[in-house]
C-alpha cells in the first residue's frame, strides 16, 4: 500500500490538522481523511499523521507499506540518517518504530510539495473544519 500524509500547523506551534491519503498498489484511492489535532508544532503535526496512517494501513492488513511525506526531517529521522534530538519528538518516532515492525516491508520517500496536495488539502479542510474531514 502506498500512502500520502502531511502534517500542518498555522503558527509554530498553532492550529494544526493532518491529512493522509492511502492508495492499493494499483494507486487505487482506498481512504483519504483529515484531522484536527488542536495546538501543536508542525514537525508534531507531520508525526501525528505518520502515526494515523500506520495505524490505518496496520488496520487495513497492509505488509507492504511506502510512506510519502513532503517533510525532510520526518523521513530521515524515520530512516535513521537523522537523530531525533527533540524531546517532544522522541515519543512520537519511538511510538511509530515500535508499529512499524509489523509491516514485512516499509520504505519511506520524501517528494516535493508539489506531489502532496491531496494531504496538504486535507490537512488543512481539517484545520478549517476543525473536526475530522472525509473524501
Amino acid at each position: 500500500m502506498i500512502v500520502y500524509i502531511d502534517g500542518a500547523s498555522r503558527g509554530n506551534p498553532g492550529q494544526a490538522g493532518i491529512g493522509i491519503a492511502v492508495y492499493d498498489g494499483n494507486k487505487k484511492p482506498v481512504r483519504q481523511f483529515g484531522y484536527y489535532l488542536g495546538t501543536l508544532t508542525n514537525n508534531m503535526a507531520e508525526y501525528m499523521a505518520a502515526i494515523f496512517a500506520v495505524m490505518v494501513l496496520l488496520e487495513l492488513g497492509a505488509k507492504s507499506v511506502t510512506i510519502h511525506s513532503d517533510s525532510e526531517l520526518l523521513i530521515r529521522q524515520l530512516k535513521g540518517e537523522y537523530r531525533v534530538k527533540n524531546e517532544k519528538l522522541l515519543p512520537l518516532y519511538l511510538q511509530i518504530k515500535f508499529f512499524l515492525r509489523s509491516f514485512e516491508k516499509v520504505n519511506f520517500v520524501h517528494i516535493r510539495r508539489e506531489k502532496n496536495k491531496i494531504a496538504d488539502r486535507l490537512a488543512n479542510r481539517a484545520i478549517d473544519e476543525k473536526g475530522y474531514v472525509n473524501e
